[in-house]
């Protein structure tokens, strides 16, 4: 089984006017000087998935400076034993539309096609910074397994976006709030549930991995304790803390407040107390461990989005890792300055030079 993009087409897409590439299922190596524009080409292929895409920017953001005219994203998506054609667009700065076959669609029709992980720079700091970035970090893998995680989340956050404006208004008639948390019980319960269950296809996928990256222990916790397991006791736990959320003028409780702990198996060291080597070896772990799983409960391996990876590791963990995603048989797509960072992939890879001229990126198929 294969999921794998065979055509990209960038169209005034961030620094690219126009890029074609012509693919087969191997791993894809871009290569070029920082600043080229590859890394506009990783996230282009993340928006062929549910979601803001891997810079989480506006549609607007996307767009080619200074013509602003709006851009365009076609690719030919090989999933199991289908193709689709794909069409992602924006206008002008408005919403960004997506076709499936010449049918449109919405984002989440996506997630029902494809899978798409990604690792870039700025997640190496996972460990040490905020919760919000491990919960999105969490949400990512989850929405990967259960396409239906997005519209639960958005229901959450809608629902508890009017309740906080109640709650900063000092309303306290019972009536305003039980609409809006019978929907934060009803989401809040699928969230903490789909979360859960991630976190347990994960740690199967990690047991006994022929892998040469050290196994995270993962584990969700929340800031009051535990959540309440049902839809029912959410919902009674909402409405006994509305007098501390009124003091606090926002809701105190919930899957929002939750945090993601992870510690180095081996060692029994915290993530967050780990070298800087060791906790992007850890990462790189959980994203081929989500992959491993992904491809059994999908049926296929996922779309894998790489960033700058190669320079972060030394060459026996950069061969490993080649060797890893080329036995696992995803289409992996990454980044480095130079085709000498992909040397041991040799022939099991394609290879892609990024240049920029004039301002301009410009795409080179090598191989």
């Amino acid at each position: 089984m294969t999921l794998a993009l065979t055509s990209l087409t960038l169209s005034h897409f961030r620094s690219h006017k126009i890029g074609r590439m012509t693919l087969d299922a191997r791993p894809v190596a871009l290569f070029g000087s920082n600043g080229a524009g590859k890394t506009n080409v990783l996230e282009a292929v993340s928006l062929f998935s549910p979601g803001r895409g891997l810079r989480r920017s506006s549609a607007e953001d996307m767009t080619r400076r200074p013509e602003a005219l709006g851009w365009k994203v076609t690719g030919l998506l090989h999933s199991l034993h289908q193709m689709h054609e794909i069409d992602i667009w924006s206008e002008e700065g408005a919403a960004r539309q997506i076709k499936i076959d010449s049918k449109a669609a919405p984002q989440t029709a996506l997630g029902r096609i494809a899978r798409v992980l990604w690792l870039i720079p700025a997640m190496d700091r996972l460990w040490i910074e905020g919760a919000e970035g491990r919960r999105r970090f969490l949400d990512r893998m989850t929405l990967s397994f259960e396409p239906t995680h997005a519209e639960a989340s958005l229901t959450y956050e809608r629902a508890m976006r009017e309740r906080n404006r109640l709650l900063k208004d000092m309303v306290r008639d019972p009536a305003w709030y039980g609409a809006l948390e019978n929907q934060m019980a009803q989401a809040g319960t699928a969230i903490n549930t789909n979360r859960l269950n991630a976190l347990a296809q994960l740690a199967e996928a990690q047991k006994g991995a022929a892998t040469a990256f050290p196994a995270a222990d993962l584990t969700l916790i929340h800031s009051d304790g535990d959540l309440p397991d049902t839809e029912d006791d959410l919902r009674a736990a909402l409405a006994d803390n509305r007098n501390r959320d009124l003091a606090a003028g926002r809701s105190l409780i919930g899957p929002h407040r939750a945090d993601l702990t992870g510690v180095y198996s081996a060692k029994g060291v915290p993530a967050k107390d780990c070298s800087t080597g060791e906790q992007k070896a850890l990462l790189v772990s959980l994203i081929l461990a989500n992959a491993r799983a992904l491809t059994r409960d999908f049926g296929a391996p996922p779309l894998l989005l790489l960033d700058e990876v190669a320079a972060h590791l030394d060459a026996d963990r950069r061969a490993a890792l080649y060797d890893e995603i080329v036995a696992l048989g995803a289409q992996a797509w990454m980044t480095g300055t130079g085709p000498e960072l992909f040397d041991t992939l040799g022939s099991r890879a394609q290879y892609v030079e990024v240049r920029e001229q004039n301002g301009i990126s410009e795409i080179v198929q090598k191989s």
